[in-house]
């Protein structure tokens, strides 16, 4: 993995051709026969149909048409909205429903099935295995990944130093979140929890109808809706350790559509792949269910001195109830991430209570 910053690859030149063809037979008005050995355009992209979806959607569009211009103001790509169990069920924790897998699930159905070509994720939300035939192909470049305390009428901000000060005890905070619940317990055992479900602003309607007291959102999600005014405190990765993968939007596609792959890797965000790695590796080695509070947040740190950097892994595991917490941080180069993240979580495992992993 290169992390010189030298210019990107060229874009697929069998794709190229396809939609400077295109758009010749566009402005000339003629179809082009139907053929099963070429590609057809438009080209399909699946996504969940929350307005968080549709932004995150939106804009990688934008980042591919920007880098094949051809593309661009032709039609060459079609929006397909797509419905998820986890997106239905709001009632329930996702543990209880089949994990988070379920906010792509239907969607990897209509990629297995060539009803889209591609399909676009809140990292986040993706199983650290997908179905055969499908791979991630595609890594965005990474938004804050950091959580925002979200506090509800008449409280006041606290420090950053402090952050759940503001919260008055046994304050009852809205949240779905086992990692969440767990990092603030183990600080704050006297606070309360409830199941607050839903795009972010059912959560925050939740929040000012006073239906709890405060709540908690991805900084990256409200930054990208343009509502980073709504956050009342950032919290640090080394209060709050992230979820693995959160503020990265990653792109997967069939394993045998070489022509998309090809795309999609040159516009790939070479230091979202190796932090994404080592989270996954991580999450993946520990093999936690949505049951498992489990946080991952990789970086890459740059020396003055050297113009290699150094991947900086935090790995936390905990009880649901905050009685038990590990953490602990591996560094290493960003070759080596999935390495990384592996022995992060070989380590955690080692020494966390066997009973965290339980089904």
């Amino acid at each position: 993995m290169d992390f010189a910053r030298s210019p990107a690859p060229g874009p697929s030149s069998a794709l190229q051709k396809v939609a400077a063809e295109a758009a010749a037979r566009q402005k000339q008005g003629v179809q082009r026969p139907e053929s099963h050995h070429r590609r057809q355009l438009p080209l399909r992209v699946g996504t969940r149909a929350s307005p968080l979806a549709l932004v995150q959607t939106r804009a990688f569009l934008t980042v591919l048409t920007r880098f094949c211009p051809v593309l661009r103001d032709m039609g060459a790509f079609q929006e397909h909205q797509i419905n998820t169990t986890g997106d239905q069920v709001q009632n329930r924790r996702l543990a209880e429903i089949g994990g988070k897998g379920l906010f792509a699930k239907e969607i990897h159905d209509a990629l297995s099935d060539g009803r889209i070509d591609f399909a676009v994720h809140s990292l986040k939300d993706l199983e650290t295995t997908l179905p055969p035939g499908l791979v991630l192909a595609c890594t965005l470049r990474r938004e804050d990944a950091r959580d925002v305390l979200i506090l509800g009428p008449g409280l006041e901000k606290g420090t950053a130093a402090d952050p759940f000060a503001a919260l008055p005890k046994g304050a009852l905070v809205g949240c779905a979140s086992v990692r969440r619940q767990a990092q603030m317990l183990h600080v704050r055992p006297d606070l309360r929890f409830g199941l607050l479900r839903g795009n972010v602003q059912t959560r925050l309607d939740k929040l000012a109808a006073r239906q709890c007291d405060a709540t908690l959102l991805a900084l990256a999600g409200l930054r990208r809706l343009g509502m980073e005014d709504r956050a009342d405190i950032v919290l640090d990765p080394e209060i709050m350790v992230p979820a693995a993968g959160q503020g990265i939007v990653g792109v997967t596609v069939r394993e045998s559509d070489v022509e998309l792959r090809e795309l999609l890797a040159a516009i790939e965000d070479y230091e979202a792949r190796a932090v994404a790695t080592a989270e996954r590796a991580l999450l993946a080695e520990l093999d936690g269910s949505c049951r498992t509070p489990i946080g991952g947040y990789a970086r890459l740190v740059w020396d003055e001195s050297s113009q290699d950097p150094t991947l900086r892994l935090t790995g936390l595991v905990a009880r649901e109830d905050g009685s038990f917490l590990l953490r602990r941080v591996a560094t290493g180069a960003p070759a080596d991430a999935e390495h990384l993240g592996r022995e992060l979580g070989r380590s955690l495992r080692a020494d966390s209570p066997s009973d965290i992993f339980a089904e």
